[in-house]
């Protein structure tokens, strides 16, 4: 159990709060529990809801500690990136350590110098990212560790966003009774999650999180995030035709638009798609019908995301990539492409239990917070450990009273034939 780092990641997103506990295992990350709420208590630029999101928030965390059986404590948190600003550094510092070592704490020294950069009362500092550092001439993205050298410069981005939404999400976590252990941009989770600051090294990488109502693009550039742009479109405005045209929940449309739209056909089906009842009369939906109600307003998500790229492309060749909600989307990144004549995937986590576009920032997170641990030394777990410890103690106890070998075979032997005893 030594070995285990249990961690805790939410994202607050404009239509549901999602939490993920998962571990770091010898080198592998599990998923152990994700928790999806549905509530609509924040919009792209601020909390419209604040009782709505804690109550949400306990509940998720109530949840995932059920199942657990071990309460979930603390949490990395995601921050939309609405009005995102980067601060870019250079912070040198003599080397104080032994035999002129750098160390960890010439490091913190570095980042505790950036820090005291005055970013404005309407910014807060999200996250201070170590870029590069430079010794004796020679630049590198390793940590230097034991490296000798008189100074050592490290190249740091300062990432803000909006200090009154960044303060309102953090109370509805710690009023949930949560304490927060980090915060990342949600555009950052996501780079981390895809690996796509490496493929930013020889090009630009444009990333277009697509939920409910909004859009965020944020750029990598050089290997680092350099901008973020929110527009108040997404999927939701997307399928809102349905929803007038038909009558349909709006959460219907979305799932019908991610599920059953296949935007980049030529031809459409005309098997339904969707049958309901209205008024005791049996109505449906066809692929076509679909297809043809909400083309206007995805051509109007096309076009306006489009004149976003289009300088960015300018200035050199850049692939897009389409996640969160819009990810699940089918045949959107080929729409997209075909507009602008780049490369446009969609990401979708590969990981166990987690792959769903969706929750592509939710699973950066934990991929943020554990490169930075060498830096941080943080030893924080998210759950209360002695009770997981005892949960697992006991469940094993009771999986092996019976003195067979807990193999794969017993396991299936119980789950076929203990119901006919």
């Amino acid at each position: 159990m030594n070995d285990k780092q249990i961690f805790a990641a939410v994202e607050i997103a404009d239509h549901e709060v999602r939490l993920i506990v998962g571990e770091f295992f010898n080198t592998r990350f599990n998923i152990i529990k994700v928790e999806r709420v549905p509530v609509y208590g924040l919009n792209y630029h601020e909390v419209t809801d604040a009782k709505a999101l804690t109550e949400a928030l306990k509940r998720a965390a109530a949840d995932a500690s059920k199942m657990i059986g071990a309460s979930v404590k603390k949490v990395i948190l995601a921050m939309p990136s609405y009005g995102m600003k980067r601060y870019a550094l250079k912070s040198p510092v003599k080397i104080e350590g032994l035999n002129g070592e750098i160390t960890i704490a010439d490091i913190r020294r570095a980042i505790k110098q950036a820090e005291s950069v005055n970013i404005g009362k309407n910014l807060a500092l999200i996250q201070t990212v170590c870029v590069k550092y430079t010794i004796n001439g020679i630049s590198t993205r390793r940590i230097p560790i034991g490296e000798k050298a008189d100074e050592l410069t490290v190249d740091i981005d300062l990432l803000c966003a909006d200090r009154k939404l960044a303060f309102d999400l953090v109370s509805c976590v710690e009023s949930a009774g949560l304490q927060v252990m980090d915060i990342y941009l949600d555009v950052f989770a996501v780079a981390k999650e895809a690996a796509l600051f490496e493929q930013a090294v020889d090009q630009n990488v444009i990333i277009l999180k697509t939920e409910r109502s909004s859009t965020t693009l944020g750029l990598l550039s050089k290997g680092r995030l350099t901008t973020c742009f929110v527009q108040p479109e997404g999927v939701g405005t997307m399928a809102a035709p349905i929803v007038e045209k038909y009558g349909l929940k709006s959460d219907m449309a979305v799932e019908l638009l991610k599920y059953s739209a296949r935007l980049n056909e030529k031809i459409y089906s005309s098997n339904p798609v969707h049958i309901w009842s209205e008024k005791g009369e049996t109505r449906k939906l066809t692929e076509q019908e679909l297809c043809e109600t909400v083309k206007p307003n995805v051509d109007k998500w096309l076009n306006d995301m489009a004149e976003l790229c289009r300088p960015i492309l300018q200035a050199g060749s850049a692939t897009v990539i389409i996640t969160g909600e819009g990810g699940e989307m089918q045949g959107l990144n080929e729409l997209f492409q075909k507009q602008l004549k780049c490369e446009a995937k969609n990401y979708i986590p590969e990981t166990l239990g987690g792959r769903n576009a969706g929750l592509t920032a939710a699973l950066g997170l934990f991929y943020a917070y554990k490169d930075k641990l060498p830096i941080s030394g943080y030893t924080d777990s998210s759950l209360d450990m002695d009770a997981f410890i005892r949960s697992v103690s006991y469940r094993d106890k009771n999986r092996n009273t019976s003195g067979k070998e807990d193999t794969l075979t017993n396991k299936l032997k119980g789950i076929l034939f203990d119901g006919k005893k």
